[in-house]
């Protein structure tokens, strides 16, 4: 897939992400580049999390969706592996 049907691929998951929230999770344009989205994650009820905001950063490879996203927390939090 090219570099161009990738970013059309994106630009349909986020408006179908926008007309259809998940809940506890919202997702938009960083510095409008598609292939690097601003996240923020809810924590859920009933976890150590409960009440929380977490920021991340998805940054999408070119050939997406044939490799995958990153997923890199932008918001300080504790880990029990960390």
């Amino acid at each position: 897939m090219s570099s161009e049907q990738s970013a059309l691929l994106l630009q349909k998951q986020l408006k179908e992400l926008q007309r259809n929230p998940v809940e506890g999770f919202s997702a938009g344009l960083a510095n409008d580049n598609i292939y690097e989205w601003e996240v923020l994650i809810m924590g859920p009820a009933d976890t150590i999390y409960e009440g929380g905001f977490f920021k991340a950063l998805l940054s999408f490879p070119r050939n997406y969706p044939q490799m995958p996203p990153t997923l890199k927390f932008t918001t300080e939090m504790w880990h029990p592996n960390g």
